[in-house]
């Protein structure tokens, strides 16, 4: 019945400034824009029940990337919204999302040429995922958002327990 994650969605405070970020630092495409800024913005109660919009807030763009396999990103720009800071680790909900790299060091510099912060250097996994070369790094979107880059060309050690082995994109030939 359930195929696979379609899409993640994120709010950014301008889809343009998100999308050269995301083509920069991961070669990120454009699939469409469902809502463009040019139409109408989707308001209302109908809209604000449907997507639990707090009252009065409009959404004035919405796009969907690709970043090669896996799912999409669901970009949102909402209009009228009070500044906050986006989601962290501590918190309840979504908070990232990674992005399987080939190699850490140049992934690493594109982000940052991109105009992202990393939160430290690219380290060893942790418990099962520590093998080899495997390496990961978190990083802050120019908007705030945490973004993952991860790689473990050396596997992991997957425990008796385990009932199914995670996705992982196909070798580059």
């Amino acid at each position: 019945m359930n195929r696979g994650i379609d899409h993640i969605g994120m709010t950014v405070p301008s889809i343009e400034e998100a999308t050269t970020f995301l083509k920069d630092a991961f070669d990120a495409e454009i699939c469409y824009d469902v809502q463009r800024p040019e139409d109408e913005p989707m308001q209302g109660e109908e809209v604000e029940q449907q997507l639990d919009l707090p009252n009065g807030q409009q959404i004035i763009h919405m796009r969907l990337l690709q970043i090669k396999s896996g799912p999409s990103i669901e970009l949102f720009q909402v209009a009228h919204v009070k500044e906050t800071e986006p989601t962290g680790i501590s918190s309840y909900g979504l908070h990232h999302f990674a992005i399987y790299v080939d190699d850490m060091q140049e992934a690493a510099q594109r982000f940052e040429r991109a105009g992202g912060q990393l939160l430290s250097k690219p380290h060893p996994l942790a418990g099962v995922e520590d093998n080899g070369d495997n390496q990961g790094v978190y990083g802050k979107a120019p908007w705030g958002s945490l973004i993952e880059l991860i790689a473990y060309p050396d596997g992991i050690d997957y425990p008796a327990s385990s009932e199914q082995e995670r996705w992982t994109p196909a070798k580059h030939k």
